[in-house]
C-alpha cells in the first residue's frame, strides 16, 4: 500500500517573480563603470532590474509558429557557438565566420559568459530559464550583427540596442549610465548620440528573440543584416576607433 501524498504536496507552487533592487543595481553600475570588463556586474544589474522581462519575452516567443518550434526543441545555442571547428567550416562572409573572427580577435568565448553568469545567476529548471540562457549566449553574436566592437562605446551602444530587443530595464539602466559618463570624456565626439542610435536601431530591428540562429549562422552576414533591417551604425562608425576606447571614462567606486 502506497502512502498518500498530502494535499499541499499536490498543489503547484508558482515560481516567484523577481523584484527590482535599485540599490544593488546602482552599486553594480558604479563598479561596472569603473571597469568595463567586470562582466559579472552586468548580470548583477540584470538580476536586480529586469523583473519579469524574460517571462514576457518567452511568452511572446510562443505566439508564433516559428517561436513555438524553437521552444519545443529548446536547443542550447551555446553548443554551436562553442564549436569553433564547425564555425570555421562555414562559408567565408557568413555570420558564423564573422562571429568566430570576432571572438578570436577579442579573446572571448561563449564559455566565458556562461562561467561569469554562473557566479551571479541561479539556475532554474524551467523553459523560461532556457530562454534567458539563449539571450545571454547571443550577446557577442549581436555584437557582430549590430556592427559594434568591444570597445567602451561599442559595449554601451549594444546595451542600448539590447534594451528594446529584450525589454529588460537593466540594459536601459547601463546605457543611461554610460551616456551620463560619456559627458566626462576628454575628447569631444558624438558619444551620446551614438548610444542613442543604438537604442533606435534596436527598436527598428526585427525582434531577434525568435530567430533560429542555427539556420542563420551559415548565411551571408550582410544578407542577414538586411533581412532584419539592420542598417549600419553610422554615428558609431563616424567616431575614430581609437576615440571609442575612451568614450566611457572610468568612474571612481568611492562613495
Amino acid at each position: 500500500m502506497t502512502a498518500e501524498l498530502p494535499i499541499t504536496a499536490l498543489k503547484p507552487q508558482p515560481i516567484p517573480r523577481p523584484r527590482r533592487d535599485w540599490p544593488a543595481a546602482y552599486a553594480a553600475l558604479r563598479r561596472l563603470l569603473a571597469n568595463k570588463d567586470a562582466t559579472e556586474e552586468v548580470f548583477t544589474i540584470m538580476q536586480a532590474l529586469n523583473g519579469d522581462a524574460t517571462w514576457r519575452a518567452y511568452s511572446r516567443l510562443l505566439t508564433t509558429v516559428e517561436g513555438g518550434k524553437l521552444a519545443f526543441r529548446r536547443e542550447e545555442i551555446a553548443t554551436l557557438l562553442c564549436d569553433r571547428a564547425w564555425l570555421r567550416s562555414l562559408p567565408d562572409g557568413s555570420l558564423g565566420r564573422a562571429y568566430l573572427a570576432h571572438v578570436e580577435a577579442n579573446n572571448i568565448s561563449a564559455e566565458g559568459l556562461i562561467e561569469v553568469s554562473a557566479q551571479v545567476m541561479r539556475g532554474v529548471e524551467h523553459p523560461v530559464a532556457w530562454f534567458g540562457r539563449r539571450t545571454r549566449d547571443v550577446h557577442d553574436l549581436w555584437h557582430v550583427l549590430a556592427g559594434y566592437g568591444t570597445d567602451g562605446l561599442g559595449e554601451a551602444c549594444l546595451v542600448a540596442f539590447s534594451w528594446p530587443q529584450t525589454g529588460g530595464l537593466g540594459w536601459g539602466f547601463i546605457a543611461a549610465g554610460a551616456m551620463v559618463r560619456s559627458l566626462k570624456a576628454t575628447e569631444r565626439h558624438p558619444y551620446k548620440r551614438a548610444i542613442m542610435e543604438g537604442w533606435r536601431r534596436g527598436r527598428a530591428c526585427q525582434w531577434l528573440g525568435a530567430v533560429d540562429y542555427a539556420a542563420l549562422l551559415p548565411q551571408p552576414l550582410e544578407a542577414v543584416r538586411a533581412q532584419f533591417g539592420l542598417v549600419p551604425p553610422r554615428i558609431y562608425q563616424s567616431i575614430p576607433p581609437e576615440a571609442r576606447l575612451g568614450a566611457v571614462p572610468k568612474a571612481s567606486t568611492a562613495p
